[in-house]
């Protein structure tokens, strides 16, 4: 934020009067972190506001965090376990396999949708007060892991009971938690950005996000995907063009310590990520001083 004084037109004798005027500070996309830095605090109060809006009037509550994940699981395991056949023979174990591809995804989702809509559900606050524009997407994003925090902590209940061994792939956990968000962070700026001009990016984000997931890893093992690549004679290395293919293997693999993913894939997921997330950025800033003309 700058401010910058302009002085009035006075009569003479008269104290010079100056207005202020408050408008986003220049330095391009490093200005803008600096910025969303000296305003981190208000980045708190802006997604306790997003958790408290989710939850308002709801009957259940924080439950729904655990609720969705574990119908889904149910589903999943009905369908592509039992009459699809994919994955352990043992439900159980398919069970914890697609909860575990879930938790990634679903952060994913929720963040990318939330975030898509974060400059229009803040219309009031931006036409107001200035503040930098990024910290609406990114208050989104970090309310998501509430959510995704409480459901971790019913993966490790049915980890304990189904006697599931921690290896020290647990460590890499807070890696694949990170691009995750940073996965979701990426996308959810350009949807932002787009949707305080058009709409309809609204309707299509959620759709997006639903056919993203069969694209996924997350009900089956992803060299499934690859094989069926192979069948149709395509490259492997498509498939990790998807960013959540190497977030979703490498949960899974840093909790389970089964099915590592290829170094190659995490690799290029990564650079899709911050690919994605460099350009939706620069993109985002600079329509940024338009938002308070079209929402």
């Amino acid at each position: 934020m700058s401010e910058q004084p302009q002085t009035l037109p006075t009569s003479a004798g008269a104290v010079p009067a100056y207005e202020v005027v408050i408008a986003p500070g220049r330095g391009g996309l490093v200005g803008a972190l600096k910025e969303c830095w000296q305003y981190r605090e208000l980045l708190y109060f802006l997604a306790w506001r997003d958790v408290k809006v989710r939850y308002k009037q709801t009957v259940l509550g924080a439950a729904w965090a655990v609720l969705q994940p574990l119908v889904t699981m149910v589903i999943f395991t009905v369908v592509f376990n039992r009459l699809g056949g994919i994955g352990p023979a043992n439900w159980k174990s398919y069970a914890i396999f697609a909860f575990a591809g879930l938790l990634p995804w679903m952060l994913f989702q929720s963040s990318l949708v939330q975030s898509s809509g974060s400059i229009v559900s803040s219309a009031n606050l931006l036409t107001k007060v200035y503040f930098p524009r990024l910290l609406s997407p990114l208050a989104s994003v970090v309310s998501a892991l509430l959510d995704f925090s409480i459901s971790m902590v019913i993966l490790a209940g049915m980890m304990v009971f189904a006697g599931v061994e921690v290896h020290w792939s647990i460590l890499c956990l807070p890696l694949f938690v990170l691009m995750a968000v940073t996965a979701a962070l990426s996308v959810g700026v350009w949807f932002a950005a787009l949707n305080a001009k058009y709409r309809d990016v609204r309707y299509a984000v959620p759709f997006m996000a639903q056919v993203l997931m069969f694209l996924s890893p997350v009900a089956y093992p992803a060299d499934k995907m690859v094989e069926l690549l192979g069948r149709a004679g395509l490259p492997a290395w498509l498939y990790p063009l998807n960013p959540m293919v190497g977030v979703v293997e490498g949960f899974r693999w840093s909790l389970l310590g089964q099915g590592g993913p290829a170094p190659h894939s995490v690799a290029l997921s990564a650079a899709v990520i911050l690919t994605l997330l460099t350009g939706g950025l620069l993109y985002f800033r600079s329509v940024e001083r338009t938002f308070a003309d079209v929402v």
